[in-house]
C-alpha cells in the first residue's frame, strides 16, 4: 500500500522537511509514505479566501489517483487514539487500495474536498500550522505502523 500525502505549499522550512523525511523514511515498503507538494495559489491583498481555497481544492483533487481512498486532514474530522489509528491503518493496508491524505493551505480545506473525502481525520482540536501537519501525520503513521508490528517505538500505556 502506498500512502500519498498531498499538501498545499512548497518551500517549507528545512526543519519541516527534515522531520517529515525522518519519519517517512522509517516506514517500510509495505506502507510507504510519499509527499507531493501542491503549489499554493498566488496571494494578493485583493485575493478572496474562498476563491483561493477553491483553487487549492481543485489542485488537490486533481492530484488524487481515481482508485485511492481520500482522507481529508480537517479539524472537523474524527479524532483518533493511536490504537484506533493503528486499526485504521491496518484496514487500509488490508484493503489493497492506496490512500491519499489531503492537507489544505493556511485557510483550511474547501467544502468540495470534504465532500469528496471518504473519511476526515482531525489530528487535534488545536489548530496547527499547515507545515507542521506534515510532520505530525508522518510521525503518527509511523507510530501506528510500529504499534501494529510490535515495534518498541510505541510505548503507550
Amino acid at each position: 500500500m502506498r500512502l500519498q500525502l498531498l499538501a498545499i505549499g512548497t518551500r517549507m522550512p528545512s526543519w519541516v522537511n527534515e522531520a517529515y523525511r525522518d519519519y517517512a523514511d522509517r516506514l517500510p515498503a509495505e506502507c510507504r509514505l510519499e509527499l507531493r507538494e501542491i503549489a499554493m495559489p498566488k496571494r494578493h491583498r485583493s485575493s478572496k479566501v474562498e476563491a483561493l481555497k477553491t483553487r487549492e481544492a481543485e489542485d488537490l483533487l486533481d492530484a488524487v489517483p481515481k482508485a485511492n481512498w481520500v482522507i481529508a486532514l480537517d479539524g472537523q474530522g474524527k479524532s483518533l487514539t493511536t490504537e484506533a489509528l493503528a486499526e485504521q491503518l491496518d484496514k487500509w493496508m488490508q484493503s489493497g487500495r492506496d490512500v491519499s491524505l489531503l492537507v489544505g493551505g493556511p485557510d483550511g480545506l474547501d467544502a468540495q474536498v470534504r465532500q469528496r473525502a471518504d473519511w476526515s481525520w482531525s489530528l487535534s482540536p488545536l489548530t496547527f500550522p499547515h507545515p507542521l501537519v506534515r510532520v505530525v501525520v508522518a510521525e503518527q503513521l509511523y507510530r501506528a505502523w510500529s504499534l501494529l508490528r510490535g515495534h518498541p517505538y510505541h510505548r503507550g500505556d
